[in-house]
């Protein structure tokens, strides 16, 4: 389902002026217009899917246009800049390095960033964990781990080559990644695979048997033989709703994995270094998948995504077999080096936990006389906000999810467009440094998402 285009028409909106917000144009702002639409008969119709916002400049937990507008950022460049908009530590780190005169591209040739990254990953996970492949972005991370994952199966048993992944995933959008997603994010293009098979996800509104014979029996109803299947893809939560698994159902699916030797690979592109209240997603399970897949948060900056698991999967393919063009590039790996230590130092991980809380505390307050038509899950610092038509039937109101956006937006609250199951959710993930006043400043204050909760419902 395509997502509704923001338009490019300029619209008078009540000025806004508070400690963490300002709106004095209107919206988009007019000078804004030549710009954007030169930019838009450019690109792909596809790019045209976010608020007509221009980015001039982005701090912490806030990002300001050229036209005197400043927002607070719900959407931290999707789920990427955790550490903060252009965290000193990472703009520091990056001027040292160009002005020591490294090299900006070394291919696979070894570099000291990519090493002293590497050693920094590994020191953070847990000890079975020993190899980490870096690359470029999530989507080709999530393909690297499919890869391995088949590969260690089809040399165990020539039909062991199933993928078993969950509804209402979202894993990117290269071609294996869509195919994992259901298709989702896709289009026409994108094939059935009778190797590609999918279970209801434990965690979602629309899952009512939680148990673990729902996998089971999934995999019977669709009649393929555990002993074939190579691996086993999740989101440690799924981006829309944001909510995770139950426990003693992940627990559940490491022991069947173990049990039929299938890889259990972890998509925390959205949920690792810190944005679900722990460093990794994995650690509220308190078990240790086979592989896992990051990227976005993993830099807070710069593009770069990972594959870490065991050597088991990742070595088994030899020299110049698996690679990437930009793995390990230094800048990324020095502005990954300096955002981790940064979440690490400022207790950037605690505060998700803790403000966390208190941000799903107030929006529950806020939703609570519209609960037929709005749900809120998730947990740390990330949320989803789920606008549908009614509790009985679960069925996504993009439209008024659309008019959320655009509404927050004005006001000087700034969200990526509605996502997930009928574009029919609004994402909550801030910085992680986000404060317990900004949050109160954006939901209360003037023109703040209360308001705009009221008004749209």
């Amino acid at each position: 389902m395509a997502l509704q285009e923001f338009s490019l028409e300029p619209k008078e909106v009540p000025f806004v002026e508070t400690p963490y917000r300002r709106i004095k144009t209107k919206i988009p702002a007019p000078e804004s217009i030549p710009f954007l639409k030169k930019l838009w008969s450019s690109e792909p119709r596809s790019m045209h899917c976010e608020p007509p916002i221009v980015w001039k400049k982005a701090d912490g937990f806030q990002v300001f246009d050229p036209y005197g507008n400043k927002w607070l950022d719900w959407s931290c460049g999707v789920l990427v800049t955790g550490a903060g908009h252009c965290h000193p530590k990472i703009i520091n780190a990056l001027k040292d390095y160009l002005n020591s005169g490294g090299p900006l591209h070394t291919y696979l040739f070894a570099n000291e960033p990519r090493a002293a990254l590497v050693e920094k990953l590994l020191s953070l996970v847990p000890k079975e964990l020993d190899r980490v492949f870096l690359m470029t972005t999530g989507s080709e991370a999530v393909e690297a781990a499919l890869k391995v994952a088949r590969t260690a199966g089809i040399r165990q048993n020539p039909k062991k080559r199933y993928v078993v992944s969950f509804e209402g995933a979202f894993h990117g959008r290269t071609y294996a990644a869509q195919l994992a997603g259901g298709g989702l994010g896709g289009g026409e293009w994108v094939d059935p695979n009778p190797y590609f098979i999918q279970a209801p996800f434990p965690g979602s509104i629309d899952t009512k048997n939680k148990s673990f014979s729902l996998f089971e029996n999934s995999l019977k109803d669709a009649g393929v033989n555990p002993e074939e299947v190579a691996g086993v893809i999740a989101e440690t939560f799924q981006g829309r709703e944001a909510r995770l698994m139950p426990t003693d159902y992940a627990v559940a699916l490491r022991e069947w994995c173990d049990r039929y030797q299938a890889a259990l690979i972890l998509d925390e592109v959205q949920a690792g270094f810190g944005r679900t209240g722990k460093l990794f997603g994995f650690q509220h399970y308190g078990l240790v998948p086979d592989l896992f897949v990051c990227g976005k948060g993993i830099s807070s900056s710069l593009p770069l995504s990972a594959v870490i698991g065991k050597s088991a999967y990742l070595d088994l393919y030899g020299p110049g077999e698996m690679t990437s063009t930009h793995t390990g590039s230094p800048l990324p790996s020095i502005a990954a080096l300096a955002g981790i230590e940064a979440i690490i130092a400022e207790n950037l991980v605690e505060n998700a936990a803790r403000v966390g809380a208190y941000l799903k505390t107030e929006l529950d307050k806020i939703t609570a006389p519209y609960r037929e038509r709005i749900d809120v899950g998730g947990c740390g610092l990330v949320y989803g906000m789920l606008f549908f038509q009614d509790r009985q039937t679960l069925t996504p109101d993009p439209e008024t999810a659309f008019r959320f956006c655009e509404e927050a937006v004005a006001g000087g609250n700034l969200f990526f467009a509605p996502v997930g199951k009928g574009r029919g959710a609004i994402k909550f993930a801030p910085p992680l440094s986000i404060t317990k006043e900004a949050i109160d400043d954006g939901l209360y204050g003037s023109r703040g998402i209360a308001e705009v909760i009221k008004k749209i419902m």
